[in-house]
C-alpha cells in the first residue's frame, strides 16, 4: 500500500496509507472487502485509525433484511458504529486531540444547532449523521474521519475492544437515566443481549439492590450472572411474571427494563412492574405496532419510558469500562480480522447460543 506523509501539527506528522480496506454489504447476507482512498482530514476532523469495531444487533437486522423500520440499506453500504481507534490526523481546527491519542468514537454526529440540539436531547437531532445508519456510511473500514467533538480518550488501561463496549454501554446508562433508577431500586431486565447485559452493568452502577434477568440462552444468563445480576431466570421454562411476585412479596419491581424487542415480553412488563413503578423500553419489536393494558397502567400509574441511543453518556461509559477492567472480557465470544467481515457477521447472525459480541479488528487482530 502506498503511503503518504500527513502533517498532523507543527512537531508531529505519521505515516498514512493512501488507500484502505472497507466492508460493503452488497445485498443481504453479502459482504465483501474493497479498496478504496483513506479520507482527507480538515478543520475540526479527526482521522482515526480503526482498531476494534463491535458487531451490533442492528447491523445483523441491516445484513439479514435490508432495513430497519423505514430505514433501507442502499447498496453498497458500510456497516458497523461501536468502534475505538488510535489518532492518525488532525485538520488544522482541531484543539482537543493530537496524533496517537487513544479514542472512542461516539458515532451519532448532531447537527448542534436544531431545538433537540439545544434542548440537550441530540439523540432526537432529525439531521443527526449516524454511522452505519442509512444513507449514512459506518465503521468497518480501517481509518474513519469524525469530528472531534464525537470522540473521546480513553486510559492506556481500557483496550480498544472494551473501549467499543461504550456505545452500548451509553444505550444502557441512558435507559436507567430515563427510568429514574435510584439506589436501592428492585430492577428486572428482560434480554441478555449485548445491550441487555450492558444495562445489567449500568443497573448496578446506579445502585440497584436487586436485579433479576431473563433469557432463553444459558451463555447469556451465565454471563450476567458475572456481570452483576442477582437472580436469573430462563424465559423457555420458566414464568418471569411468577418469580417476579414471588420476590418482590407481590408488589412487583420498581423498573422492568425491556431489551429484547420480543412482543410478549413487552405486553406482561405492565403486570410485572409495582404501582407507581416505570417501563423503560430499549429492543424494537418486530412489528411496529404492540398493543398495551392501558387500564391496567393507569390503575397502577406506570411510567412508560421510550429509549433512542443516548445524550452525554461517553465519559461515564468509559469510566465504568475502565473501573470493570477485565471483568468484561466474557461479553467478547469471538474474533475476526477485517478480510474475515463476511464469516463475523454470518456469525454474530446465526450464532446466538454460542455469542454474545463479534469483534471485528480492521487493522490487526488483537491477542
Amino acid at each position: 500500500m502506498p503511503k503518504t506523509k500527513l502533517a498532523a501539527s507543527e512537531k508531529e506528522s505519521v505515516l498514512v496509507p493512501e488507500t484502505m480496506k472497507s466492508a460493503y454489504l452488497q445485498r443481504p447476507l453479502e459482504v465483501s472487502v474493497e479498496e478504496e482512498r483513506v479520507p482527507n482530514v480538515t478543520g475540526k476532523e479527526v482521522l482515526v485509525k480503526l482498531m476494534a469495531v463491535g458487531v451490533c444487533g442492528s447491523d445483523i437486522h441491516y445484513f439479514a433484511h435490508g432495513r430497519i423500520g423505514k430505514r433501507y440499506v442502499q447498496y453498497p453500504h458500510v456497516q458497523g458504529h461501536e468502534c475505538a481507534g488510535i489518532v492518525v490526523s488532525i485538520g488544522e481546527k482541531v484543539t482537543k486531540f493530537k496524533v496517537g491519542d487513544r479514542v472512542a468514537v461516539e458515532p451519532g454526529v448532531a447537527c448542534m444547532n436544531c431545538e433537540w440540539c439545544k434542548e440537550g436531547r441530540y439523540n432526537l437531532c432529525p439531521d443527526v449523521q449516524f454511522l452505519s445508519t442509512p444513507p449514512v456510511k459506518g465503521a468497518f473500514v480501517q481509518y474513519l474521519r469524525h469530528p472531534e467533538d464525537f470522540l473521546f480518550p480513553i486510559p492506556d488501561s481500557l483496550s480498544y475492544e472494551h473501549a467499543t463496549l461504550a456505545e452500548p454501554l451509553s444505550v444502557s446508562i441512558h435507559a436507567v437515566k430515563r427510568g429514574g433508577l435510584t439506589p436501592g431500586s428492585t430492577v428486572a431486565i428482560t434480554g441478555m443481549g449485548p445491550v441487555g447485559l450492558m444495562t445489567v452493568i449500568a443497573a448496578k452502577a446506579f445502585g440497584a439492590k436487586e436485579i433479576i434477568v431473563s433469557d432463553i440462552e444459558p451463555l447469556r444468563l451465565e454471563t450476567a450472572r458475572k456481570f452483576g445480576a442477582t437472580k436469573i431466570f430462563n424465559a423457555a421454562n420458566e414464568d418471569l411474571n411468577a418469580a417476579i411476585e414471588e420476590i418482590t412479596s407481590g408488589l412487583g419491581v420498581d423498573m422492568i427494563i425491556e431489551t429484547s424487542g420480543n412482543a410478549k415480553v413487552l405486553q406482561s412488563s405492565i403486570e410485572s412492574a409495582k404501582r407507581g413503578g416505570s417501563v423503560v423500553v430499549i429492543g424494537f419489536p418486530a412489528i411496529e405496532e404492540v398493543p398495551l393494558n392501558i387500564t391496567l397502567m393507569l390503575q397502577k400509574e406506570i411510567d412508560l419510558f421510550s429509549v433512542y441511543r443516548y445524550t452525554n453518556t461517553y465519559p461515564l461509559a468509559i469510566s465504568l469500562l475502565d473501573t470493570i477492567g477485565s471483568k468484561i472480557k466474557p461479553i467478547i465470544t469471538d474474533k475476526y480480522p477485517l478480510e474475515d467481515i463476511q464469516e463475523a457477521m454470518n456469525q454474530a447472525h446465526t450464532n446466538r447460543s454460542g455469542s454474545l459480541k463479534v469483534m471485528v479488528y480492521p487493522n490487526h487482530l488483537q491477542d
